[in-house]
């Protein structure tokens, strides 16, 4: 409006100048064709051609809108249809989000085919359909979304991985993150899912192998990532099948986690299921020098080394400031057993007990005093042991060769009291 106002103000004010520089000199035109000739003053001849100019410009401009009417009324319609759609699209996540499944359905379907991007659709029509248990149509809303021309891989996949999740199908949604994940090796959305599935249905190498780019993107804290490679690590040591294979996954395992108890136990552990005690007993002496631990200790004491005289004072070592021990002297007293030591290891066993009742010391020293001849002590230290575990599972107790070579008709060794044990 503002515009048109200035043209015709300029119009006016063109004419009255105009009018004044031809008031005293109108001109003269002469212009003869053939027979024919035609005068006239130039400011006539001049308003004739604007007259004419104005004429043909309008008509033209008339034509070619006319010539575009229909074009105009299609594209009306169209963006009449994309609007009823866009409607229907958020009338269909309203009633999706009240629990309305079936009407939330219908209502994104209505004008899928007018929407600016039926993706969207087809994804709240698949998540309204898995509500309703219908698993068939949920997939085949996912496959027309996956249809659509506007590349949304990623979407589509994520909200797929989701319903199948939802449903508890997790090796369905697994096969899907390894299509995004070839896709999108880096997108977090893909990763944290997947290393999250990895976990749940131990997947331990594909795990270990994701893990470092988890810690690159920073898709989780520090603490579940460090929680997450010693679970890996500990259940793949755990299930060696075979001592190369288990030594090979002990040199994966990253030297910040060489200190885990967890993974150390594990692997001594596993050794001395394949009879390769020796190889670990250095490694459990150097963790037990940084870190003392009753696990370790404990361990220390089953675990054969290469000399198992050196072995015991290392461990006799360890009592030193720790008289009270009980573990550390139980380890001792095991270790005694093993160098042929039988009145030794039977007073650390006893100081062991004196020091705190624990079934494995009860045990083992049931075991010594049952092979001496002692039989009526030997059971008394048995029910001692049924009486502080009646529930638990048969603890541990050293190797029956241990002790198996101590003639029956042996008398049993004077009893050392525990300091004095300790001080030997």
């Amino acid at each position: 409006m503002i515009k048109l106002l200035l043209i015709c103000i300029l119009a006016l004010i063109s004419a009255v100048v105009l009018s004044l520089l031809i008031k005293d000199n109108p001109g003269y035109v002469l212009i003869g064709v053939g027979p024919w000739s035609v005068e006239t003053t130039l400011a006539l001849l001049v308003f004739a051609l604007l007259l004419v100019f104005a004429a043909l410009y309008f008509t033209i401009r008339f034509i070619v809108r006319l010539l575009a009417v229909p074009r105009s009324v299609g594209g009306w319609r169209k963006h009449r249809r994309e609007q009823k759609a866009q409607k229907a699209l958020t009338y269909g996540l309203i009633e999706l989000a009240e629990g309305q499944w079936r009407q939330a359905e219908r209502q994104v379907l209505k004008y899928a085919g007018q929407s600016e991007a039926p993706i969207l659709n087809y994804l709240v029509a698949a998540r309204a359909a898995q509500e309703q248990g219908a698993e068939d149509r949920r997939d085949r809303y996912l496959k027309l979304a996956h249809q659509n021309p506007v590349q949304a891989d990623i979407a589509v996949g994520l909200t797929q991985v989701e319903l199948l999740l939802s449903q508890n199908q997790k090796e369905q949604a697994l096969a899907s993150l390894h299509r995004l994940y070839q896709l999108e090796p880096t997108h977090p959305q893909v990763l944290k899912p997947l290393g999250k599935l990895y976990r749940e249905l131990g997947e331990w190498k594909n795990l270990i192998e994701l893990l470092p780019r988890l810690r690159k993107r920073k898709i989780f804290d520090k603490q579940t990532l460090d929680a997450m490679a010693r679970e890996a690590y500990t259940a793949l040591l755990r299930d060696s099948a075979e001592v190369s294979g288990l030594i090979q996954t002990w040199s994966m395992v990253p030297k910040a986690l060489h200190e885990d108890e967890t993974l150390l136990l594990t692997y001594l552990q596993r050794l001395r299921d394949f009879g390769r005690d020796a190889e670990g007993e250095p490694l459990l002496r150097g963790a037990l020098k940084r870190h003392r631990s009753d696990d370790l200790l404990r361990m220390y004491g089953l675990i054969k080394g290469p000399d198992l005289a050196r072995q015991l004072i290392q461990a006799e070592s360890f009592l030193v400031g720790h008289g009270q021990d009980a573990t550390a002297l139980l380890t001792a007293g095991r270790l005694c057993l093993r160098n042929g030591l039988w009145g030794k290891a039977r007073s650390y066993l006893e100081a062991s007990i004196n020091a705190q009742p624990n079934v494995e010391a009860l045990i083992e020293l049931g075991t010594l005093l049952d092979k001496m001849g002692d039989r009526e002590t030997a059971l008394s230290c048995y029910r001692e042991a049924l009486r502080l575990a009646p529930c638990c599972e048969p603890p541990v107790a050293a190797e029956a060769d241990v002790v198996e070579h101590v003639p029956p008709a042996i008398e049993a060794p004077e009893v050392v009291k525990p300091l004095d044990a300790v001080r030997a």
